[in-house]
């Protein structure tokens, strides 16, 4: 029933994205204490072991290709201002020289010599970053990316959520590089959070691999980067990176069956007695399904719709009411239930902590 699915179709939407977004920085305010976190993510603000390796090539790119720039365009400037015409020149062409060996090794050799540079930096850098192998220690996520939303999988953990992952930092004393395996349940998607690593195709029938390492708690937001239909600009995800301790406490929670409450069973008796069943797993409430995000722990998440509104009472009535009021061409139908029942189900989530 309440299907996380993302999108931003109206201008409205943006608003709805940056409150989202201050409702999930409020959230892991505690675990980013010390490292401000950035709305808008920059990969020249790297946090991560990949991230890093990325922004180090880009920089000796940037610095040969400026260097290239500056030969050239001082040469031109050089040749401009020299060889100008002036009213005492005569009216013939100067003369004309061919064959100047040196200046012919130097536009050969050189532009082998930096071809050669950033081969070797580019082998290097994505040696570091195209690990395929995880290391001891290492915790493993399979991220499987739906229309709009994401999944997150912790097999070794034995715990599903959606939309938000959440990792432990890694440190020198004790590092913990997180390794991602990448899936599609439908089209191409793009996994990218820019401060933590680069971009990665998600292909359906084709799995990928990627691994973050994060160094500084805090939240780092990301996107799809592929186009894969209407609501792809607002298939976000966010990474809470967490301290050891705080990331156990999470995977504890996780963990648990969904909450017993017996004030709200109206509520969720209607939620098995709908559709909303046949989409949604709740843990220990008799509700299997596999289509849209596990909701065992649906409040533990600060956003819906895969980022893009608040978790609160006001957005997810919207959301069970008519989803697309929220996200225009959402894949979640509107149920056409009476105020009620929304009330009695949204009772009922509420709970699910």
């Amino acid at each position: 029933m309440l299907r996380d699915t993302a999108g931003r179709g109206r201008t409205s939407g943006r608003a709805r994205v940056s409150s989202a977004a201050a409702v999930l920085l409020a959230a892991v305010s505690g675990a980013a204490a010390g490292d401000a976190p950035n709305r808008t993510p920059s990969i020249f603000e790297p946090v991560s072991t990949p991230a890093t390796e990325i922004h180090h090539l880009s920089l000796l790119v940037f610095g040969i290709t400026a260097a290239i720039f500056v030969v050239v365009l001082a040469v031109l400037v050089h040749v401009i201002v020299r060889y100008r015409w002036r009213g005492d020149d005569p009216g013939r062409e100067p003369p004309q020289i061919y064959g100047s060996g040196r200046v012919e090794l130097a536009w050969t050799i050189v532009p082998i010599l930096i071809v050669i540079v950033l081969f070797l930096a580019t082998a290097r850098t994505m040696g570091t970053i195209q690990k395929n192998r995880a290391p001891e220690g290492a915790l493993r996520v399979t991220v499987v990316a739906h229309q709009w939303w994401w999944e997150f999988r912790y097999p070794d953990l034995g715990v599903v959520t959606a939309n938000e992952l959440h990792v432990p930092v890694s440190t020198k004393d004790r590092p913990r590089p997180v390794f991602l395996t990448l899936e599609s349940a439908d089209v191409i998607h793009s996994f990218w959070v820019p401060r933590l690593a680069g971009k990665t195709d998600v292909i359906p029938n084709h799995p990928n691999t990627t691994w973050i390492e994060p160094e500084k708690p805090g939240l780092y937001v990301g996107q799809c980067a592929e186009f894969c239909g209407t609501q792809h600009a607002g298939m976000l995800l966010n990474v809470v990176v967490e301290t050891p301790e705080t990331f156990s406490s999470w995977i504890e929670a996780q963990r648990r069956p969904a909450v017993v409450d017996p004030a709200v069973e109206t509520g969720r008796d209607l939620f098995r007695s709908t559709a909303c069943v046949n989409c949604h797993e709740i843990r220990g409430a008799g509700a299997s399904g596999d289509v849209g995000p596990d909701l065992t722990h649906l409040m533990s998440r600060a956003t819906i719709g895969s980022g893009v509104a608040p978790n609160d009472r006001a957005h997810l009535e919207s959301w069970v009411r008519d989803p697309a009021t929220i996200k225009p061409g959402v894949r979640m139908p509107a149920m056409q239930l009476p105020d009620r029942d929304v009330d009695a189900i949204v009772d009922y989530l509420e709970t699910l902590r």
